[in-house]
C-alpha cells in the first residue's frame, strides 16, 4: 500500500504542465483596472506605460518608471541624493516605516531629482512617488525640490516637476509645513531669473503640493482624470455647507475652469514636455 502511495505522488509530480503560459501567469502578475474592472496581465500593463488598454486609465507610476519613460535612455544623473529623511519630532515608529520603505520601494525618500535629457534637450527632473508615503512632503522632500529649482536657475535649465502627493508629512509637523514655504520662494527666484517651469500634476495631488510648487508653473500640464485638490471634497463641504459640482476635483474640470493649461496622456508627454522647451528656448 505505502508503495502504491508513493508510486502516484512520484507521477502527479512528474506530470507535465499542460499551458506552460498559464503556468507563467502566476499570482501577483495580475491587475483589475477599478475604471472598466477588467483584469490585466501586468507585463502588458508595463508595455503600455501603465495605461489600461481597455478603457486609458492611467495607473499610478513608480519615480524609476516614470524617469524611465521621461528621460533619454542613460541621461538621468541624479542629484540631492545624499539628502535623507531626518525626524525632528522624535515621532513614534517613524524612522522604523522610513527603513522599511527604503526596502520595499528601493529609493530613499519621495522624490528623485537630477539632471537629463528630454528628447535631446537638457533639463533638470523631479519626479515624486507616491509609494515612498504616499508622497507626503517632509523636510527632505522639500530640500531636495529647493535643491532641483536652485540647479535649474544656476545652469539656467529648464525645470519639470511631476508631483504625486497626500499632502503634508504629519511626522514632521512644523517642518513639513515650512517646506511650502521654501519651495514656493524657490520658484519664485526662478521665475525672477527668467527660468521655464513645466509643472505637471499626476493622480494624486493633493494637500501643501498643490499648494505651493506644483501650482506655480508656467505651463501647468496634468494626467487625464488625475485628481487635484488642497483638502478633501468632505472637509469642503463641512467647511463651506455647499454641495460640490460633480469631478470638481478631476483633472478636466481644472482645464475648464483654467486652473491647468492642458491634459496631456502619458504617451504623447515626454514629447510634449520636449516640444515647450524648444519652444520656449532663446
Amino acid at each position: 500500500m505505502i508503495i502504491d502511495k508513493v508510486k502516484k505522488v512520484n507521477e502527479a509530480e512528474e506530470k507535465p504542465v499542460r499551458n506552460s503560459r498559464a503556468a507563467d501567469m502566476m499570482i501577483g502578475k495580475w491587475v483589475k483596472c477599478d475604471n472598466c474592472k477588467e483584469i490585466i496581465y501586468k507585463d502588458d500593463l508595463h508595455d503600455n506605460l501603465s495605461v489600461c488598454p481597455n478603457c486609458g486609465k492611467h495607473f499610478r507610476l513608480s519615480a524609476r518608471r516614470r524617469i524611465k519613460q521621461i528621460a533619454d535612455e542613460g541621461t538621468f544623473e541624479e542629484i540631492g541624493e545624499d539628502i535623507l529623511t531626518k525626524d525632528p519630532l522624535k515621532f513614534d515608529g517613524y524612522m522604523k516605516k522610513v527603513e522599511t520603505l527604503k526596502e520595499k520601494t528601493k529609493i530613499q525618500e519621495a522624490v528623485k531629482c537630477g539632471i537629463c535629457e528630454i528628447e535631446g534637450e537638457k533639463a533638470v527632473l523631479a519626479v515624486m512617488d507616491g509609494n515612498f508615503l504616499m508622497g507626503s512632503m517632509g523636510g527632505a522632500v522639500g530640500e531636495r525640490i529647493t535643491l532641483a529649482i536652485e540647479t535649474a536657475m544656476d545652469e539656467k535649465l529648464p525645470l519639470i516637476i511631476f508631483s504625486v502627493s497626500g499632502g503634508a508629512r504629519m511626522q514632521e509637523g512644523i517642518i513639513s509645513l515650512m517646506q511650502m514655504a521654501k519651495t514656493s520662494a524657490a520658484i519664485e527666484k526662478f521665475n525672477q531669473a527668467g527660468g521655464l517651469y513645466i509643472s505637471v500634476f499626476t493622480d494624486p495631488t493633493t494637500g501643501g503640493v498643490t499648494a505651493s510648487f506644483a501650482s506655480l508653473g508656467d505651463i501647468i500640464l496634468a494626467e487625464p482624470k488625475a485628481l487635484i485638490g488642497f483638502a478633501g471634497p468632505r472637509v469642503i463641504e463641512q467647511t463651506i455647507r455647499q454641495k460640490l459640482p460633480e469631478g470638481f476635483q478631476s483633472a478636466e474640470f481644472l482645464l475648464e475652469h483654467g486652473f491647468i493649461d492642458k491634459i496631456v496622456e502619458r504617451k504623447d508627454m515626454k514629447e510634449t514636455i520636449a516640444k515647450l522647451i524648444r519652444m520656449h528656448k532663446r
